[in-house]
Order: C-alpha cells, then sequence, then structure tokens
C-alpha cells in the first residue's frame, strides 16, 4: 500500500498553476511522472502523489522538472481564470478508477498517435532520401553521358578535319604529278624541235665525251663504300598480365588484384627449404594451430608460439594464430610481442560483426594486459574499455575495468 503525499504546495495565476512535490529524500532515478490534461500522478516508492484536477489543463505545454529533492511542475491552464481548488473532493473511487482509466486511454492514444506521426515521419523521410538519391543517381548518369557524347563528337570532330586534311593531301599530290608530266611533254618536244644532224668529228667527239664520262663514272663506282645490310628493329611493348589496352584497364583494381595473388603464392613457397621435410598434415595451418593449443594446455608455451609461427608463414591472414601467440607471450612475458600480435590480430577482425565479437574481446584484454603490465595503464585502460562495450554484461571484465581506472586515479588499495 503506497504511502500518500499530502504535504505538496501550489501557487497559480490566471494562466499558470505551479506545484511543488516534496520527493522524499528519493533519488531522481526512481520517480515516474505519469499526467494529462485532468489527471496528475508522481509515484516514487514507497511514496504516491496524486491530483485530480478540478479544472483542465493543456498538457502539451505543461512541464515537470526534478531537482533539489522536489518536482516542480508548470501547467497551463485551457481557461484564463483562477481555480478555486487545485483538485476536486471526490472521494468515490468507482469515480476516481473511471478517471484514471481515462486518463490512461488519453495517454495510450496520444502514444500511438505520436507513434503513428513519428512512423508517418521517417517514412516521408526515407522517401526524400531515396528521391534524392535517384535524382542524383540520374544528374550523375545524364553527366557521364554527356561527357560520352561531347567525347564523341570531339572524335568524329578530329576524324572528319584528318579525312578532310588527307583529301588535299592527295588534291595536292595529283596536281604535282600532273604538273611534272607537263613539264617532262613540254622538254621532250623542245628535244625534238632541236635535234640537228651531226657530222662524223661531231661525232668522234660525242664518242669521246661518253667513253670520258663512263671511265670517270667507273672510277667513282669503285671508290664508293658498299650498300649497307639490312636489318631489323625490335620493338618491345610494355609487358601486362591482362589482355586489355592500358586506356581502357582500371590499374588500381589490377595492382590490387596481383598483390594479392603474389601474396597468396609467398604463402604457399614461403621458406620452401624449411618446409620440404614437413608432412602434408604439418603443413596444413588448422592442425598446426591445433597442436599449438593443445601445447598452450600443457604449458609448454615456447612449443606452442613455434606451432604458431609456423602456420602464420603458412597463412598470413588467420588472426586466431596471432591473438594465440600474444597470450603465449604474455605467459613468457614477452609484453612488446603479446602487444604487436594482439594488434595484427584486431587488424584481420575486420569489419566488427557479432561473429567476431568473442574474437575481438580477447584480442582487447591480452592487449590491454600487455600494457598494464608495461604500467601503460591509461592505453590498458582504453583495449579493457573496448572489450567491455563489446561484452557489457561480462562481470570480471567490469572489476578489471574499474580496479584499472582506480589505479589510473590513485585510489586503488
Amino acid at each position: 500500500m503506497p504511502l500518500i503525499v499530502k504535504d505538496y504546495t501550489w501557487t497559480q495565476t490566471e494562466t499558470i498553476v505551479y506545484i511543488n512535490v516534496p520527493l522524499k529524500g528519493v533519488k531522481v532515478g526512481k520517480v515516474d511522472i505519469f499526467s494529462t490534461d485532468e489527471y496528475l500522478k508522481v509515484h516514487f516508492p514507497p511514496f504516491l502523489f496524486e491530483a485530480f484536477l478540478s479544472e483542465p489543463i493543456d498538457d502539451d505545454k505543461s512541464t515537470a522538472k526534478i531537482g533539489n529533492g522536489v518536482a516542480v511542475f508548470t501547467l497551463q491552464k485551457k481557461e484564463e481564470r483562477l481555480w478555486e481548488h487545485l483538485v476536486i473532493n471526490n472521494n468515490d473511487k468507482d469515480k476516481s478508477r473511471e478517471i484514471r482509466e481515462r486518463a490512461l486511454l488519453k495517454a495510450q492514444a496520444k502514444l500511438a498517435a505520436e507513434s503513428k506521426a513519428k512512423a508517418t515521419k521517417t517514412q516521408e523521410e526515407r522517401k526524400y532520401a531515396l528521391e534524392t538519391m535517384m535524382k542524383l543517381e540520374e544528374e550523375g548518369r545524364a553527366k557521364i553521358q554527356k561527357m560520352k557524347d561531347d567525347e564523341c563528337e570531339k572524335a568524329t570532330a578530329q576524324l572528319e578535319a584528318w579525312k578532310l586534311k588527307q583529301r588535299q593531301i592527295a588534291e595536292e599530290e595529283a596536281q604535282l604529278k600532273l604538273q611534272s608530266q607537263r613539264i617532262k611533254v613540254d622538254k621532250q618536244s623542245k628535244s625534238e624541235k632541236m635535234h640537228v644532224p651531226r657530222t662524223s668529228d661531231q661525232c668522234k667527239v660525242k664518242h669521246d665525251q661518253k667513253n670520258s664520262v663512263q671511265s670517270i663514272s667507273k672510277k667513282k663506282q669503285v671508290d664508293l663504300p658498299a650498300p649497307r645490310s639490312t636489318g631489323n628493329i625490335q620493338i618491345k611493348f610494355t609487358p601486362r598480365v591482362f589482355p586489355t589496352a592500358l586506356r581502357e584497364s582500371r590499374v588500381p583494381e589490377e595492382e590490387e588484384w596481383l598483390q594479392k595473388q603474389a601474396e597468396a603464392r609467398r604463402a604457399i613457397n614461403v621458406n620452401l627449404a624449411e618446409l620440404k621435410d614437413l608432412t602434408e598434415e604439418e603443413r596444413n595451418p588448422d592442425w598446426l594451430k591445433e597442436k599449438g593449443d593443445k601445447l598452450f594446455a600443457t604449458g609448454n608455451y615456447l612449443a606452442a608460439i613455434n606451432a604458431y609461427s609456423l602456420a602464420i608463414k603458412l597463412n598470413r591472414k588467420i588472426p586466431a594464430m596471432y591473438s594465440n601467440r600474444a597470450a603465449c607471450h604474455l605467459k613468457l612475458r614477452n609484453l612488446h610481442k603479446a602487444i604487436e600480435d594482439s594488434s595484427w590480430a584486431l587488424d584481420l577482425l575486420t569489419p566488427p560483426v557479432a561473429g567476431n565479437a568473442g574474437a575481438r574481446t580477447r584480442a582487447h584484454v591480452r592487449r590491454g594486459t600487455a600494457f598494464c603490465e608495461l604500467e601503460l595503464y591509461t592505453e590498458g585502460l582504453q583495449d579493457y574499455q573496448a572489450a567491455l562495450t563489446i561484452d557489457p554484461q561480462n562481470e570480471t571484465l567490469q572489476a578489471d575495468t574499474h580496479k584499472i581506472r582506480q589505479i589510473i586515479q590513485g585510489s586503488a588499495p
């Protein structure tokens, strides 16, 4: 049975009613307030304050503030006038129950309306966002199409200009050829007109001149160097793995793919001299992980590190190998190596999803422990807080985080 609060006070103006309800030393977090236009309730166990208001109020414009051990209500009147009484004189339990039920129904209807309005607003915002995104995509496609059209027009114009230039060159060559033929015809006609029969002396002189010219030409031919030998010019193109032309390729994506392939080949062929004596089973990273786990359980931490290290050489993309090797380094007080392996594991555990939550928690705890062992408590606290964010219900993590925080604040026992 709750204790009814009766030592409240109230004042009013023509438009506003002020009510002060003492909270009896109860914490703010335990105070529950419920109000409508005709009913007001403040519940802070074991106390209860109820007010069946004598006049209606505007619940949307009314406010409530809690502080300094008192709840202060500022109620906006619907009608501007002074009230004779704050609450109605009602000793009828059925009437009180009816008012409570009516207030509850009003509150439920109000919440439903607000929820519906919120859902409608959310739907409109999503619709607006979708329309905006579609508009932006359409603008992007139009822009790309315009760029393509411009490039096509530019290429067409260049092609037409080249064709025109080729036609001009062909016409010029034809004109030069025609002029050359005309000059040759003119020379032949002049030569025929100027031809005169030669005397015997003239023929002899001409014959001697011809022999002299032939002897000189032979001498020159003897002195000329031999013609150069023929050869082939080797043309080499830049080697490419992909068959497409370089201008049509997506170079960054191709380089990333080639890098991944190279890493895979290195992972397979790593330390062949070291692995040639291993059996097929010992070349399996999963088998090595299981062997390392068993060695860790028996306390043989050095052998476990060797197993995990060999598995990492075979496959560098398994985060559990780094995290488990970090646990071994913690046992052997190799704290910097534990931090390094834990960081590698966290880098590989991306993106953060529910499936790798446990592995991320363990990696954060191991790195945080190594930081704390090195007396780097601030860095260690960050890792423990990150682990606690992933697993907030873990009591052990809560206790360890609180202890580290006390050490930082200087209040640890």
